[in-house]
């Protein structure tokens, strides 16, 4: 702003000084010896201009008061990096936004300042808001670890899918005299592992959408691809654990590899729907998924049952303390699935 706006600006709040604290005095001693970093402003002129800031906001932001005094209230925002900050400031000013913001400022010798910041209104005798009361608190040193965090996140998950390409290219060497099939099934139990470890990483190894793990594990089998869909889903959202989405895409891609090669995914009128549902008892949370294929080849009985059936049976019951029923119906195979949502306690 050119100077003689500023300098006016300024004097015009330095004028609002004496009144202000006149009328809100204990609060505004309270403001001034506070650690907090709090400031005041002007809720009848463009811009929310400040009209007070304390040593505790001097210090944090490095300014003196004389060049804090006047300024708009966004004076010290990082634009580039807080257009939505800014658009939320706006509506906290307006009374229609009372969340705590985290923004990007910069301080006076330029560098970085992240802050979680509140504003609140100040009322007069009628009722009306002629003041605003905001604090900041300095976050900094928690998003800069946050961000080495999501660094180092972001580094192991690229070296765990290096190090299953790495298991892929040695068992591809190792197995190479095998039944291809052998190989193959090999090669696609990693590569769901890898999924969903991929999965896993985006979120930063947070809890996961279930429809998301099945999207990423069935997309080879034809979800999504066909009209009318082949393979169908219907349930509200989950999100599982980072234990219980590894588990289940090895599951999925068990399921969906069968079905492919001997069930319903093998026909070509062959459908394969997945339904879930949730439910809540006291003391527990439980997620109940049923696979179900249909309008395949008649369905036997296997007489031994493989790696996978063992996988599928007896996986979830020891990783995450869920409950598998697999029934082989004449018109398709169906697998029930009954599990809790949370980690189970213990290791």
């Amino acid at each position: 702003m050119p100077r003689a706006t500023r300098v006016t600006r300024q004097k015009i709040a330095e004028d609002e000084v004496d009144g202000f604290r006149k009328n809100l005095g204990p609060f505004v001693v309270a403001a001034e010896t506070t650690r907090s970093a709090m400031v005041f402003t002007n809720a009848a002129e463009a811009g929310n201009p400040i009209i007070f800031a304390n040593d505790a906001f001097l210090a944090l932001t490095g300014y003196d008061r004389e060049e804090v005094l006047g300024q708009p209230f966004d004076f010290l925002l990082a634009r580039g990096n807080n257009l939505e900050a800014l658009a939320r400031i706006e509506a906290a000013f307006a009374g229609e936004f009372h969340e705590q913001l985290e923004i990007c400022d910069q301080r006076r010798d330029g560098g970085t300042l992240w802050v979680s910041l509140s504003i609140n209104p100040v009322w007069d005798a009628e009722g009306l808001v002629v003041q605003h009361f905001s604090s900041f608190v300095d976050v900094t040193g928690t998003k800069r670890e946050a961000e080495r965090l999501r660094f180092l996140l972001d580094e192991l998950n690229h070296r765990t899918q290096n190090t299953l390409a790495t298991v892929l290219a040695i068992a591809a060497q190792t197995l190479r005299s095998q039944d291809r099939t052998v190989v193959q099934a090999f090669e696609g139990r990693v590569l769901a592992l890898a999924k969903a470890h991929g999965l896993l990483g985006r979120e930063s190894w947070d809890a996961v959408p279930l429809r998301d793990v099945l999207d990423r594990i069935l997309q080879p089998y034809g979800l999504g691809g066909d009209a009318p869909p082949r393979i169908t889903l219907e349930g509200e959202d989950v999100r599982l654990h980072a234990k219980a989405a590894l588990s289940l895409a090895l599951v999925f891609h068990e399921l969906a590899a069968n079905a492919s090669a001997h069930g319903a995914l093998s026909a070509a009128e062959g459908q394969v729907g997945i339904g879930w549902r949730i439910e809540t008892t006291p003391g527990e949370t439980r997620l109940h998924l049923r696979w179900q294929e249909s309008d395949g080849p008649l369905v036997t009985s296997p007489s031994r049952k493989g790696f996978g059936s063992r996988l599928i049976e007896r996986g979830l019951a020891q990783d995450i303390g869920g409950e598998v029923r697999v029934t082989y119906e004449q018109s398709g195979l169906i697998c029930q699935i009954a599990m809790p949502l949370k980690p189970p306690v213990g290791p």
